[in-house]
């Protein structure tokens, strides 16, 4: 895997790209200076590992031939700053996975989900090395 990152202003901004032709534009704050033209970086971490899950969750349901109408996932993490660094790693991140849809089976969406999280998901094996990842399910019935 390969990605290139150019820097846009003169400040923070910066254009990502990968293998496919979209691009992710990155920045800081304005408190450093950034102009708020992009997300920042650890949280474009914690949407990566919500895309990761989200796909495979997504996958795994249209298989089972679930009608999801809405899918949303929420990913909260919490830092902390290691010593005599600036560095604030995660180590908790919880994610609240949320479906409504027409006769959901909620021990089909259960099993997905921790499938995703156990077995599929790279982004989640990459950041439960340092931090502690749990997760809630909630259906919304109509």
């Amino acid at each position: 895997m390969k990605i290139e990152l150019v820097r846009v202003d003169d400040a923070f901004h910066f254009e990502g790209s990968g293998s496919s032709e979209i691009k992710v534009h990155t920045d800081a704050s304005s408190d450093i200076g950034g102009s708020n033209l992009g997300v920042r970086p650890m949280e474009l971490l914690l949407m990566g590992l919500a895309s990761c899950s989200a796909i495979d969750v997504v996958l795994i349901l249209k298989k089972q031939r679930q009608d999801i109408t809405d899918f949303r996932i929420s990913a909260e993490g919490d830092r902390v700053q290691e010593e005599d660094t600036q560095r604030k790693p995660f180590r908790k991140i919880h994610l609240i996975y949320q479906f409504a849809g027409n006769d959901l089976d909620q021990n089909k969406i259960s099993r997905a989900v921790a499938l995703s999280m156990e077995k599929y998901c790279s982004a989640t094996a990459q950041l439960e090395a340092l931090a502690t990842i749990t997760y809630d399910i909630e259906i919304v019935t109509a």
